[in-house]
């Protein structure tokens, strides 16, 4: 459990320190352990509440979140995270969907993000539909146990949605809303024992990603190159993702 502690902790650290919760590598990690697959998105949703409740309640100090605009992709989301959270699956078929996306993730975390000043400035001409998105990415997040807001934020990029800080601060209230209805979901899926089972084992982890989640944003941001941050993260999400894959 130690060793699987301190992984955990720097994973937090990574990923907080690019704005996203991780529950992606969690959900993957423990996949690779002997831990019930059924129980594997309880336990990366909830580490992924501890890690972004913190960045949701800076960027909101701060006055950098569209509340209007984020607003409206979460309520598109949250409900089918629900659903996603409900919906039974083998494990091979979540295997190999969760393996697939953390190939897909691996590549959004190593693509360059373009820099845009702060100010809203310019909208590209598609972001308006961007809450098209926010359905498919709500659904996958609650079923195989991640946030989504690391499909979400290349995305928003892509479209000119935004300034990077109101991206970064959508994406943090995006993968804590979802993660909090995906596990409603999950909950009620697995029942008492299930989630007994999870409390019993993630408690060691959360307190684990409660304090790389705080270094990460802290001290991370100030003193890592991002570009180093998301490529070596990505790289790690990419080769656990083949694995799994390999595995099946």
């Amino acid at each position: 459990m130690v060793p699987l502690a301190i992984t955990f902790l720097v994973t937090a650290l990574l990923y907080a320190s690019v704005g996203f919760g991780g529950g992606s590598t969690y959900t993957a990690l423990l996949a690779l352990t002997e831990v019930d697959y059924r129980v594997l998105p309880l336990l990366s949703l909830a580490c992924n509440l501890v890690v972004v409740a913190g960045s949701t309640v800076r960027f909101a100090r701060a006055r950098v979140t569209p509340w209007g605009r984020a607003l409206l992709l979460t309520a598109i989301a949250a409900p089918a995270a629900f659903l996603g959270g409900l919906t039974p699956i083998a494990e091979q078929g979540f295997l190999a969907l969760f393996g697939t996306s953390l190939l897909f993730t691996a590549l959004t975390m190593m693509l360059p993000v373009a820099k845009r000043p702060e100010g809203e400035g310019e909208r590209g001409r598609v972001a308006r539909y961007a809450p098209l998105a926010a359905l498919p990415l709500g659904y996958i997040s609650g079923l195989v146990g991640i946030g989504g807001g690391i499909f979400l934020s290349p995305l928003l990029h892509l479209v000119r949605w935004d300034s990077a800080r109101a991206i970064a601060a959508t994406a943090s209230l995006f993968i804590l809303v979802n993660s909090l209805f995906g596990l409603a979901g999950q909950v009620l899926k697995g029942g008492e024992g299930r989630f007994a089972a999870a409390v019993d084992l993630g408690l060691p982890l959360l307190i684990a990603v409660a304090i790389g989640g705080q270094i990460g944003s802290l001290l991370a941001l100030r003193y890592l190159p991002q570009r180093w941050i998301r490529w070596g993260t990505g790289a790690l999400t990419a080769f656990v993702g083949g694995r799994l894959l390999l595995n099946l």
